[in-house]
C-alpha cells in the first residue's frame, strides 16, 4: 500500500469517522472502499463523454426554456 496524505473539512472528518464506526472498519478502509466503489480513479476523455451524452434527455423537468434559462431556475432551485 502507498501512504497518503489528504486535508478534509472537520465536518467530513466527524462524518466519515461516524460512518466508520458505524461498520465496524477504520477511516482508512472506509476511504479505500469508498475510492474502489468509484471504479478506475482515472476515466479518460471518451468514456466520459459517453456517459455524459447517455444522460441526455434521460430526466424531464417539464420546463420549456431550461437551456436558456438554466442558472434561473437552479437559483431557484438551490435557494435556501
Amino acid at each position: 500500500m502507498i501512504r497518503t496524505q489528504i486535508q478534509l473539512t472537520e465536518q467530513q472528518a466527524r462524518e466519515l469517522k461516524a460512518l466508520a464506526a458505524e461498520q465496524g472498519i477504520s477511516l482508512a478502509e472506509l476511504i479505500r472502499r469508498r475510492v474502489s466503489e468509484r471504479g478506475s480513479v482515472t476515466v479518460d476523455a471518451k468514456v466520459r463523454k459517453q456517459r455524459f451524452l447517455a444522460l441526455a434527455g434521460r430526466y424531464h423537468s417539464g420546463l420549456s426554456d431550461v437551456s436558456s434559462e438554466h442558472d434561473r431556475h437552479l437559483a431557484q432551485a438551490f435557494r435556501p
